[in-house]
C-alpha cells in the first residue's frame, strides 16, 4: 500500500479493514478447529483428570499459537501486495 503525503484513500482504509476482519475470522476458525481436534477426545472419551488437563492445555496453547501465526501471516501478505494479477506471471510486461 503506497501512501502519498501520509494519507490513505478511503478505498485503502476499507481494504485494510476487510483484511483485518478476514485475518481475525479465519484465525479464530482455525484455532477453534485445532482446539476441538486436540482437546475434543478429552471430553469424548472417559479419560482420567490428568490426561484431560494435558489435552485441554495442549489444545489451548496450540490454538493460541495458530491464531497468532494466522493473523500475522495474513496481514503480512496483505502488506506486501498479495499475488500478481495474472497467476504465473511475475513481470507485468511478460
Amino acid at each position: 500500500m503506497e501512501t502519498y503525503g501520509g494519507r490513505r484513500t478511503q478505498s485503502e482504509r476499507d481494504a485494510m479493514t476487510v483484511e483485518i476482519g478476514y485475518a481475525l475470522c479465519s484465525a479464530a476458525f482455525a484455532a477453534a478447529v485445532l482446539f476441538g481436534a486436540v482437546a475434543g477426545p478429552a471430553y469424548l472419551f472417559a479419560l482420567p483428570a490428568g490426561w484431560r488437563g494435558v489435552l485441554v492445555t495442549a489444545g489451548a496453547v496450540s490454538a493460541v499459537a495458530v491464531f497468532l501465526v494466522r493473523v500475522v501471516s495474513v496481514l503480512v501478505r496483505f502488506g506486501r501486495g498479495g499475488q500478481p494479477s495474472q497467476p504465473g506471471r511475475t513481470n507485468p510486461d511478460s
